[in-house]
């Protein structure tokens, strides 16, 4: 019989018994484009697993960036049965059933059986991105996306033990998939930070969640815009994969390939490369030079000052389009700001349909911190994008009712030692009051959790 799995694409693992059964976050790149036209895939997915995907009887989606739920590609699986992990708001949810879609939510944290041999164990996290445990014939396929390991600690090395034969695969690279497209207040571009221990990484994140192997995954796009194809010199070669992975801590498989799941044996597939063709911003509806029209500066402001996070952090949003700049008072310190230049098109795009994430992720947009230090501190990227984009939560009390659900989900331990170690203080403290009993719980549990 035939039972295995493929990896392809981006974020695609194939998962077959006898036929495709499951297919997960398929992007067909070439004309199914990402991020306003600025991505596309490396490599071409080969005409037969392409249509594998289109045969497969489910289609699994992690979250809303369109490298992995494409809107175009999404097109083509509309007989399929959608599964969707199980996010607060539902808002991937809502959008699909409206358009006409068969769609599921998995259960949190549960078991469900998909064909004899298959089945799958979904998480969701509270930046709505999501990771699938997918088994096949015994095999533990631990598909981590763009996720990491968001309050979710312990759950994934105490399932991955019972397995003799574990992969890992999930997002790792030189750090271009976020906004890198970085100027100082004099409009020099800024070199962008670089994470080259592509290989050390992977070894030790299989390590840290109990994987015996590691398949490198969601990786793999180059930029095809001519405003953002500066960004290829800062993408991920294949080669880096490999660079400084210690073999003691797990088996390194190459990216694009089939693993048997009764034999054990492992396949290349080799796909080719996508040709580099760059593209003007006009064929995706850019033109530096349009200017804001009536009702645009409006638009702005409440879409913006409905974010109740930032009115703490920020004192203003500026954006510069075409030859006419709008700034956004958000009446916080009023010298804390971020300037964004970009063409009107895709930021009106991007504001009509709640996907501000797809601008910084895009790398043309040119961005302009003043006084703070990152999009992430203060955490402007989740306030916007990840809270209230996706999550509907926009008022401070829906942000915290947001991630009380998700602390539940979780549990109190992993839940604070991911608020503490990896976020930090200060996001945490914003949404839980200090003279509140769980605040006092979660700085006992921390400093507990440090001593041992």
């Amino acid at each position: 019989m035939v039972l295995g799995i493929k990896t392809i694409g981006n974020a695609t693992l194939v998962a077959y018994e006898d036929v495709p059964v499951l297919a997960t976050d398929p992007w067909f790149g070439a004309e199914d484009d990402a991020y306003f036209g600025s991505w596309t895939l490396s490599h071409i997915i080969p005409a037969d697993i392409r249509q594998d995907i289109l045969d497969a009887k489910y289609i699994w989606f992690s979250h809303g960036h369109p490298d992995h739920l494409n809107p175009n590609s999404v097109q083509r699986l509309k007989h399929s049965q959608i599964l969707l992990p199980d996010h607060v708001g539902d808002r991937i949810k809502k959008d699909l059933l409206e358009q006409g879609y068969n769609v599921q939510t998995l259960p949190d944290r549960e078991w469900v059986s998909l064909s004899k041999r298959i089945r799958v164990f979904c998480i969701s996290d509270y930046i709505q991105d999501a990771v699938l445990l997918v088994e096949v014939g015994g095999r533990l396929f631990i598909n981590m996306n763009d996720s990491g390991a968001r309050a979710r600690l312990n759950v994934i090395p105490k399932i991955a033990r019972g397995y003799k034969d574990s992969y890992l695969l999930r997002l790792s690279g030189y750090g271009d998939a976020d906004m890198i497209n970085f100027f100082d207040e004099e409009g020099n571009r800024k070199t962008p930070l670089q994470n080259h221990e592509v290989g050390k990484f992977l070894g030790q994140y299989a390590q840290r969640v109990g994987a015996k192997n590691v398949i490198p995954f969601s990786s793999f796009h180059h930029y095809q815009r001519e405003d953002s194809a500066w960004g290829n010199a800062y993408t991920t070669p294949m080669t880096a994969y490999k660079e400084g992975f210690d073999s003691r801590l797990a088996g390194y498989i190459d990216p694009f390939v089939w693993i048997d799941c009764v034999t054990g044996e492992i396949k290349p597939i080799s796909p080719e490369d996508a040709p580099a063709i760059l593209r003007p911003s006009e064929d995706f509806g850019d033109n530096w030079s349009d200017e804001f029209e009536a009702g645009d500066h409006a638009l702005l402001d409440d879409y913006f000052k409905r974010k109740a996070g930032l009115h703490d952090v920020l004192g203003f949003l500026t954006f510069k389009v075409g030859s006419k700049s709008h700034t956004v008072d958000l009446g916080g310190p009023k010298e804390k700001g971020i300037t964004f230049e970009v063409p009107r098109g895709s930021l009106m795009a991007a504001v009509d349909y709640r996907v501000f994430d797809d601008l910084l992720i895009g790398n043309y947009m040119k961005t302009t911190l003043h006084n703070v230090e990152s999009l992430y501190n203060p955490n402007f990227n989740f306030i916007v994008a990840k809270y209230g984009d996706n999550g509907g939560a926009e008022t401070k009390a829906e942000v915290r009712a947001y991630l009380e659900q998700y602390r539940k989900r979780s549990g109190t331990v992993d839940w604070v030692m991911h608020q503490f170690g990896r976020e930090g203080h200060t996001l945490f403290r914003r949404y839980v009051q200090r003279d509140s009993k769980f605040y006092a719980m979660a700085r006992d549990v921390y400093s507990k959790a440090l001593r041992t």
